[in-house]
């Protein structure tokens, strides 16, 4: 069972979007030893006091106070075809850090939010637990079946990236093999556990906040 508060990762990393402030996000960075800021969100995550382990990116966004303050812990890499948040995992990764909390992956650019959110599942092939947690909710890739812990009345969305027998338990509309991300959006779930059952990979997205959106007239909005 998958229970998203739960979740104890090896390392958190820092993107350049929007940093979360909600306490559910921001434990991760109180009890994690390996803090990693990508380059583009370095600058701002460190003009106040906090804890970082790595820096990693091709370094051209730093300032020049920060390269010259954080030198000893700055890795560079300069492959531009990959993004900061890929570079961070694959550090990561070669050190043998398979569950990892992103966090800013989404907010500012939103090319940039599909592209990371994406990844997460490039990352799960690749056999690491990668997950990103925003303000409103946490994005989780999966691979075959999987029973997730949330409260009754929770908002779930699943996004399918080539999985087919796609189907579900303890969610309130029926689930298929979608193949655009809208088909599988604002379900709910209808008890404290549901299921999905699918043969390969998909993203599912678990919100926060309890309440169903629904309009005035008491209709659950899809």
């Amino acid at each position: 069972m998958d229970s998203i508060s739960d979740f104890l990762p090896e390392a958190v990393i820092i993107d350049a979007g929007s940093f979360p402030q909600s306490e559910q996000a921001l434990c991760w960075l109180d009890g994690c030893e390996r803090i990693v800021c990508c380059d583009g969100a370095a600058n701002e995550y460190l003009s106040e006091p906090r804890r970082v382990w790595r820096i990693i990116g091709d370094g051209d966004s730093l300032s020049q106070e920060t390269a010259r303050k954080y030198a000893p812990i700055i890795r560079r890499f300069p492959d531009q075809e990959t993004n900061d948040q890929t570079k961070a995992v694959r550090y990561l990764a070669a050190k043998g850090v398979r569950r990892i909390v992103i966090l800013g992956a989404t907010g500012r650019r939103e090319d940039h939010t599909l592209g990371n959110l994406a990844l997460l599942v490039d990352y799960l092939r690749a056999g690491i637990d990668a997950r990103a947690y925003t303000d409103y909710g946490v994005f989780i890739p999966v691979s075959g079946n999987r029973e997730f812990e949330c409260q009754a009345g929770t908002q779930v969305s699943i996004f399918n990236f080539g999985a087919t027998g796609l189907r579900s338990e303890g969610l309130r509309y029926p689930i298929r093999d979608f193949d655009s991300w809208w088909q599988g959006t604002l379900n709910e779930a209808i008890s404290e556990r549901f299921t999905v059952y699918a043969d390969g990979f998909y993203l599912v997205f678990i919100n926060f906040l309890q309440k169903a959106n629904r309009r005035s007239d008491g209709d659950v909005v899809r």
